[in-house]
């Protein structure tokens, strides 16, 4: 761990339904990681193994980005394993979270499980609240429960005003998207 200036940790909430939530927390993984702190990324959608760019990345860097998911949860072909592997990655996050081991943690996605009902809203806002003091938690993906917001330090809302693929019909792009 790097030796802190700031006295608390901050929780940081990149929302809405435009695009750069994921992205903007990879930079301030990649910041924090320059000023010598620990980072680390739980990812709860992408696929278990996942090899997108951020992954390549985090690899060079040294920085652990651990992905648990089935990918497009929405087209699962079993519910309650999409939902077990969301459980066991909140497990891992919460863990990690409690350890003060890490400076910076990015719950990537992580909207995502407790608006479908897989995670406890409850239980992921007591573990963010009662985290050591140091530690700060980056939380994305499209409608934060209200009770996150509500504990946040920081809460930035991404608003789709244009999308290339649903305005022109281009696919996600390789260093782009993913």
């Amino acid at each position: 761990m790097a030796e802190s200036r700031s006295a608390k940790g901050l929780l940081i909430i990149h929302t809405g339904d435009g695009k750069g939530k994921t992205t903007a927390a990879l930079g301030l993984m990649v910041r924090a990681w320059g000023h010598g702190m620990t980072v680390k990324m739980f990812q709860f959608l992408k696929h278990t193994g996942a090899r997108f760019g951020e992954h390549r990345a985090a690899e060079k860097f040294g920085i652990s980005i651990e992905s648990r998911g089935d990918g497009f949860t929405w087209l699962s072909k079993d519910m309650d394993e999409t939902t077990a592997i969301a459980v066991d990655q909140w497990a891992r996050c919460k863990a990690a979270i409690k350890a003060g081991d890490t400076d910076l943690i990015v719950v990537d996605e992580a909207t995502y499980p407790v608006t479908y009902g897989w995670l406890d809203p409850d239980d992921v806002v007591a573990t963010i609240a009662d985290r050591p003091p140091h530690v700060h938690v980056v939380v994305t993906g499209r409608d934060a429960h209200e009770k996150l917001v509500e504990i946040a330090d920081v809460v930035t809302e991404m608003q789709d005003v244009k999308h290339p693929y649903r305005d022109q019909g281009i696919k996600a792009q390789p260093g782009l998207d993913f």
